[in-house]
C-alpha cells in the first residue's frame, strides 16, 4: 500500500474544520489551551506511527512512505515538558491537632510549590529524561513560578523548558535493538528520529525516610514496628523500641511489603498527563516499555556489553557473610545501588553521607534547618491570606524526637544489613516505561483505518505549522 491515504479523517462534525486563513503562529497553542478535558480523556489513544518512517511491515496491509521525519518544535516540546513540571504553589490544608486538641504531625510536606500532577507528601520525586535528534536530557524544575491560578504564555512555557533542560549526551540515546533493550516489534517503531521521549525516574530516598517518620508519628498504640521479611522476618532495628512501648508489636509492617512506599504513582500520573498533551496538541504517542533500569542507569554489571547509559554512579554491598544468602534473597538487595547522576541527582544515604543517620539529618535540614520549608514563611505565603502564613510556621507541628531516633535506628539497619539503602527498591527507581510523542504519519491511517485520529490530529498540521491539512 502507498502513502497516499483518501479524505482527511477527524471528528469534524463536533469541531468543524477552520478555514485556512484563521490559522495564525500561535493558532495552536490557543487551541490547546482551550480544549476540552473531556475530550483529551475520551479521543485519546495510542497512535504509533510516527511521519517518518518508511514502512510498515505488516503482510498484505504493509503501508510505504517517502516522508521525512518531523520534529517537535521547541514550543511543542516545552508545552510537554510543562506537563510534567511547576504550576503553582501547595496549601497544607489539613489538621495539625486531634480531637482531643494534642498536637498531630503537621508538616509532612517535601515542598511547598505545587507539580503537574499529585504527589505523596509532595516529595516530588520525579524527575523526566527527555531523549530527541539533540540529544538526551534531564528535566529539572525550572527556577521560577507564576503566580497562583495563572495560565502560562507561551514564551513562558519555552523559558521554563529551557531552565529544566540539562544536557546529559550530546545524542539519542540508543542501545542494540533486541530484547531485552526493546521488547518485540517495539524496536520498528519506538525511539525514531523525529520522535521525543519522556522516561521517568524516581528518586526513592528522600521521601523513603520522610514517609518512614511519617508512619512513626501515629499516636500512642499505633505506631507500626519493622519487620524485613527478606531476612528472616526479623524486627529491623526497633527492637528497643519496641521494649520501650514506642512502637506496637503486634502492628508488624514489612519491609519488603512497603516497597516504594507508593512514590512511584507520582510519575504514573505524570505519564497520563503527557498522553492527554499529546492529544489535545493533535500529535501522536504512546506509553510503552522503555529500557531497563540496569541498562538506561549503566549498572556495572552490564556496562561491558550495553555501555554506560546515563552514566549514574552506582554503589556495589559489601556482601561479606550475606553472599550466602544471595540464592533467597531478592533482587534489588544484593546489586548495585545507583546513587547520583553527577551533580545533578544525589540521593539521601551513603556514599553521598556518611551514615544514614547523617542522611536522615540532612532530610529534616531540609524542612527544619535555617532557610528550611518549615522555618520561614516564605515558600506558603502565596498560599495564605496574609500574615497567616507566619502564624502557620509558629504553630506546626514537627517531627517528634523519638520518631527521628527510632527512623535512623531503622535506616541504618537496612543499611548495615545490606550495604545499601533502600535495600528493598533502588534508590533511584526506573518504572520501566516512557512516553513517545510525534507528528503523526496522517496517510498511513488515512489508508488503512476507518477513524485512525480526531480532530486535533486532523488539524495539527494548519494550526501548529500553517501548511494545509
Amino acid at each position: 500500500m502507498g502513502n497516499k491515504g483518501q479524505q482527511r479523517q477527524g471528528g469534524m462534525a463536533s469541531h468543524g474544520k477552520l478555514a485556512m486563513s484563521a490559522a495564525t503562529p500561535n493558532s495552536g497553542f490557543e487551541r490547546y489551551l482551550r480544549y476540552p478535558l473531556v475530550d483529551a480523556i475520551f479521543k485519546r489513544r495510542s497512535r504509533r506511527i510516527s511521519q517518518g518512517i518508511g514502512e510498515v511491515s505488516a503482510g498484505s496491509l504493509t503501508w510505504h512512505s517517502n516522508d521525512k521525519p518531523h520534529p517537535l518544535t521547541e514550543l511543542e516540546q516545552s508545552i510537554l515538558i510543562a506537563a510534567t513540571g511547576i504550576t503553582g504553589i501547595t496549601m497544607p490544608d489539613m489538621p495539625d491537632r486531634t480531637e482531643a486538641g494534642s498536637q498531630l504531625l503537621g508538616s509532612p510536606m517535601v515542598n511547598a510549590i505545587g507539580r503537574a500532577a499529585s504527589s505523596p507528601d509532595n516529595a516530588q520525586a520525579t524527575v523526566f529524561i527527555m531523549i530527541d535528534d539533540s540529544g538526551t536530557y534531564l528535566l529539572r524544575k525550572p527556577d521560577f513560578t507564576l503566580p497562583p491560578g495563572t495560565v502560562p504564555a507561551a514564551d513562558d512555557l519555552v523559558r521554563a523548558a529551557q531552565q529544566a533542560k540539562r544536557r546529559i549526551l550530546g545524542r539519542r540515546l540508543e542501545f542494540p535493538r533486541r530484547f531485552p533493550c526493546y521488547v518485540g516489534r517495539n524496536r520498528m517503531v519506538s525511539n525514531l528520529p523525529g520522535t521525543t521521549i519522556f522516561m521517568p525516574i524516581v528518586d526513592l530516598s528522600r521521601q523513603y525516610i520522610n514517609g518512614m517518620m511519617y508512619l512513626l508519628s501515629q499516636a500512642d498504640g499505633q505506631r507500626p514496628a519493622f519487620i524485613d521479611d527478606w531476612n528472616f522476618y526479623r524486627w529491623a532495628g526497633c527492637k528497643r523500641w519496641i521494649k520501650n512501648g514506642f512502637l506496637n508489636p503486634n502492628l508488624k509492617l514489612p519491609l519488603g511489603y512497603l516497597g516504594t512506599f507508593r512514590i512511584h504513582v507520582e510519575a504514573d500520573l505524570l505519564v497520563q498527563n503527557l498522553l492527554l498533551t499529546i492529544q489535545a496538541m493533535g500529535l501522536g504517542g504512546w506509553v510503552h516499555a522503555g529500557f531497563p533500569g540496569p541498562f538506561l542507569l549503566g549498572d556495572p554489571s552490564y556496562r561491558a556489553r550495553y555501555g554506560p547509559g546515563l552514566g549514574f554512579d552506582f554503589s556495589k554491598p559489601k556482601l561479606d557473610w550475606r553472599v550466602f544468602l544471595r540464592p533467597v534473597t531478592p533482587l534489588p538487595a544484593w546489586s548495585p545501588n545507583p546513587i547520583a547522576l553527577g551533580d545533578h541527582l544525589k540521593a539521601f544515604c551513603p556514599p553521598n553521607y556518611s551514615d544514614m543517620a547523617s542522611a536522615v539529618d540532612a532530610v529534616l535540614a531540609e524542612k527544619y534547618g535555617p532557610g528550611g520549608l518549615y522555618s520561614t514563611p516564605e515558600a506558603f505565603a502565596p498560599s495564605f491570606k496574609p500574615g497567616l502564613a507566619q502564624t502557620f510556621i509558629d504553630e506546626v507541628p514537627h517531627y517528634d524526637p523519638d520518631v527521628v531516633a527510632c527512623t535512623k535506628e531503622i535506616c541504618t539497619y537496612i543499611y548495615e544489613t545490606y550495604g545499601r539503602f533502600p535495600a528493598h527498591v533502588d534508590a533511584f527507581h526506573v518504572p520501566g516505561i516512557w512516553v513517545q510523542t510525534h507528528h503523526l504519519a496522517l496517510d498511513y491511517y488515512d489508508t488503512l483505518y476507518a477513524h485512525g485520529y480526531s480532530d486535533s490530529q486532523a488539524q495539527h498540521r494548519e494550526l501548529w505549522h500553517g501548511e494545509e491539512s
